[in-house]
């Protein structure tokens, strides 16, 4: 690959791998992080990755450098609870969005990055597989699992507010 494919995929992806850092680690502080170690990484090794494979490779490499984050700093990224039952959310206080996000955080980390590759990214679930390190039919496994709890979640939510 070129520098100027190179400049081409920095240009085409590196919004779209902020968001999904972004949405990983709840941090733009660790957010901004991951993506420049990831696009540092993948400097690195420019000449060797194919251009046709450049975003499943920063996706990839986000990915693996936010689970070394994690480890270094031996700390999970902890999401807001939901408000429990005797708490009711309004609605003008919460948006759609808003919603969304606590849900999510009640997922696994691995539930939510392969629900955020697949819905948020639009990734196959082969290529979520690549992206994750896990076989392809667990990635369903955990898209299944992470949507089924996301369902109940915004239905207690619904119910409570």
């Amino acid at each position: 690959m070129t520098s100027e494919e190179y400049n081409i995929i920095v240009e085409k992806h590196a919004d779209h791998l902020f968001r999904f850092a972004l949405k990983s680690t709840r941090n733009e502080a660790d957010a901004r992080d991951i993506v420049q170690l990831s696009f540092e990484k993948f400097w690195k090794k420019h000449q060797e990755v194919d251009f046709s494979k450049a975003k499943s490779y920063l996706f990839t490499t986000a990915h693996r450098t936010h689970i070394d984050m994690v480890r270094k700093n031996k700390r999970i990224t902890v999401m807001e609870e939901l408000p429990d039952n005797g708490n009711r959310i309004s609605a003008n206080r919460y948006e759609l969005r808003d919603f969304l996000e606590l849900a999510l955080g009640q997922l696994s980390d691995i539930q939510k990055k392969v629900v955020l590759l697949r819905d948020y990214e639009g990734y196959a679930y082969k290529e979520i597989a690549t992206i994750t390190g896990i076989s392809e039919s667990q990635v369903k496994v955990y898209i299944f699992r992470a949507r089924k709890k996301l369902q109940q979640i915004l239905i207690r939510m619904e119910k409570t507010g």
